[in-house]
């Protein structure tokens, strides 16, 4: 497929969806999972090795998942590779091989980024966006650190800032907009919410603050399970609960948690679980890995065996439950289990 047929299909795509209807997500991602058997090398040759006829597959049941370490080792896209000049990479912890997820558009993932949010909060215009993301500001490359800034941009906040190790100014800019109309959001990775919480600071009661963890100790804490984190987090910022984004470097969507762990899917994403010790097959229970269809990953692989353990609870929320025990800390991941 040429250059030019591959942009028209991606923008074409991406425009289908912005509006996307729960009915419609099992259509739209057989449509792309037999474009991608076609033309993602790399899927395309996992197929093969797998002895998978895509034309055999009809249901997105029996789409096979990719598995995430592709992006560590591969140019992992759709089309020709002369189209992406430009690649998020994950933070992974000292020494580690990180992923590469090459992207057609930074555009679109920061507006995706935002439409999520906004479906999920409401408009950006009604927050202050701290963000708090020391090792990630100090890195090129990071996917959060992209969404952070454009969402610190859109608030059209005189108060919207990033921070690194500078907690005293942070402190000062909570207490400024401890009366403000505005909700405030301070958006963190995990163990620097936790070096804040911890560093003998006293933070202002705040009836508009939001705190919210994106996961992530990279090798700066022990590993702690999410009650811990939260146990920690709520008493110092003296909140009620503590929220989460739910994202990594090899996804174009985020899904989030208003408290407890539990997390609403967007519009573009479905996770389904697979068997713990048969990764090509789905599991029956409500437990196991979770595979992760992002329909915003038309441009690379929409289709992901994460290294991630999960669960639906009763009210069809996802739990984020831990990694395998045989995968390697994530840099965007919270250790749950």
């Amino acid at each position: 497929m040429t250059n030019y047929k591959t942009m028209n299909y991606f923008k074409s795509f991406s425009e289908d969806i912005i509006n996307l209807r729960l009915d419609d997500f099992d259509q739209k991602a057989l449509e792309l999972f037999h474009y991608q058997a076609q033309y993602n090398q790399i899927y395309s040759k996992y197929l093969a090795l797998r002895k998978v006829d895509p034309l055999k597959i009809q249901s997105v049941e029996s789409i096979p998942f990719l598995p995430i370490r592709f992006f560590k080792d591969h140019q992992v896209i759709s089309g020709n590779p002369d189209q992406y000049n430009k690649f998020y990479s994950s933070s992974g912890t000292t020494g580690a091989i990180t992923s590469r997820h090459y992207i057609w558009s930074e555009d679109f993932y920061l507006q995706h980024a935002l439409n999520l949010f906004e479906l999920e909060y409401g408009s950006i215009n009604n927050f202050h966006v701290l963000a708090l993301l020391p090792a990630y500001l100090e890195r090129p490359g990071s996917s959060l650190v992209s969404m952070a800034q454009y969402f610190i941009g859109k608030s059209g906040s005189e108060h919207s800032d990033s921070y690194l190790y500078n907690h005293e100014d942070l402190l000062q800019k909570l207490y400024l907009l401890k009366e403000s109309n505005r909700n405030v959001l301070l958006l963190g990775v995990t163990f620097a919410l936790l070096d804040l919480a911890e560093g003998g600071l006293e933070f202002p009661k705040m009836d508009n603050l939001i705190i919210m963890e994106t996961g992530g100790m990279k090798g700066r804490r022990k590993e702690m399970i999410r009650e811990e984190v939260h146990a920690i987090l709520k008493p110092a910022f003296q909140v009620d609960v503590i929220h989460s984004e739910y994202g990594m470097t090899e996804l174009m969507s985020q899904a989030y948690s208003r408290g407890f762990g539990k997390y609403i899917l967007p519009p573009t994403m479905k996770v389904m679980i697979r068997d713990v010790n048969d990764p090509y097959t789905l599991s029956p229970k409500s437990q196991g890995g979770i595979n992760v269809i992002d329909l915003a990953n038309f441009h690379s692989c929409a289709f992901i065996e994460t290294q991630d353990l999960g669960k639906f609870d009763e009210n069809g929320y996802l739990e984020i439950l831990g990694r395998f025990d045989h995968s390697e800390v994530r840099g965007c991941n919270l250790m749950l289990n």
